[in-house]
């Protein structure tokens, strides 16, 4: 592979195993997996999920003033597509999610899960091995960011 590409970081990892889960209702889509990753173990995962929440809140990153909006999800939604993966912050699981989610009338709302309180949804998740996967602090992002040292 050519060395002078536009990728910071690359790291491999293999798939050891899948999960297939259904949470249960009115508990919180990522406090969950956090707790599933601290129980068993996980360290590196990726995950997608589909569903509906009752509630959440989702966030969007403002790269000018380096902090997160929040929107609020006051009611029920589909949970039409949500991509995330797991990975360590200061030594514990760290669950970091992406989520589109619709109304009634197919109006869709998008960011970073934040919170999703769960009304039914399916997870497929594949824990990932290989080197210690940790966020770090990015000076030029002010985002905590992949890094194996």
């Amino acid at each position: 592979m050519n060395a002078d590409h536009d990728i910071t970081g690359r790291f491999e990892f293999h798939c050891t195993r899948e999960l297939i889960l259904r949470l249960r209702p009115d508990t919180d889509l990522v406090e969950s997996l956090t707790k599933l990753a601290r129980d068993e173990g996980i360290e590196a995962a990726t995950f997608t999920a589909i569903g509906a929440l009752k509630e959440g809140r989702l966030g969007y990153y403002d790269q000018i003033g380096q902090y997160y909006w929040k929107i609020r999800i006051d009611s029920r939604y589909e949970l039409a597509s949500c991509v995330g993966n797991i990975s360590l912050k200061d030594g514990e699981p760290f669950v970091h999610a992406h989520a589109v989610v619709s109304n009634e009338k197919g109006e869709t709302r998008a960011g970073h899960l934040l919170e999703g309180i769960v009304f039914a949804v399916e997870v497929h998740l594949r824990q990932l091995e290989g080197p210690r996967l940790e966020r770090k602090y990015d000076e030029p992002t002010a985002l905590m960011l992949w890094t194996t040292e």
